[in-house]
């Protein structure tokens, strides 16, 4: 589902060394293996229409991460998106989140900013066509 998910971003930037869907599958294993992290899928009348993945030290300190989140392409613009991630927030609390995106990805920006993330300030530049930037939640 990821290699497929984020096969047009990768068309699209050319990003083979952080993209996603060139991830290979030890690595994809290995975060789901992490004590830290709890994969969800998202479900639609009995289907997967996606994944969430929360990262969450649960040590009161560390925030939470989302990384990745992503729908598949048929299920896009449904709004659920919206609602794993405030379904993630109600399981781990509302509050100490962090996530990043695409700059570049201006729907991406738009949803996370409407859940009540704020940009850092803090961005990194991938290639001429593509900025990571990073939000925080408190």
């Amino acid at each position: 589902m990821q290699k497929e998910a984020f096969a047009e971003l990768y068309e699209k930037y050319q990003d083979t060394e952080t993209s996603p869907a060139t991830e290979n599958y030890e690595d994809i294993l290995f975060r789901f293996n992490q004590h830290e992290t709890t994969y969800y899928f998202i479900t639609a009348d009995n289907e997967k229409v996606g994944v969430i993945r929360v990262v969450d030290h649960k040590d009161g300190v560390t925030r939470k991460r989302i990384s990745p989140i992503f729908i598949m392409p048929e299920h896009r613009n449904k709004g659920y998106a919206q609602q794993a991630i405030a379904e993630a927030e109600r399981i781990h609390g509302k509050n100490h989140w962090k996530l990043d995106t695409i700059l570049q990805e201006k729907g991406n920006c738009y949803l996370y900013e409407k859940l009540g993330y704020h940009q850092t300030g803090i961005t990194e530049i991938i290639s001429d066509k593509m900025t990571i930037v990073f939000y925080e939640k408190d």
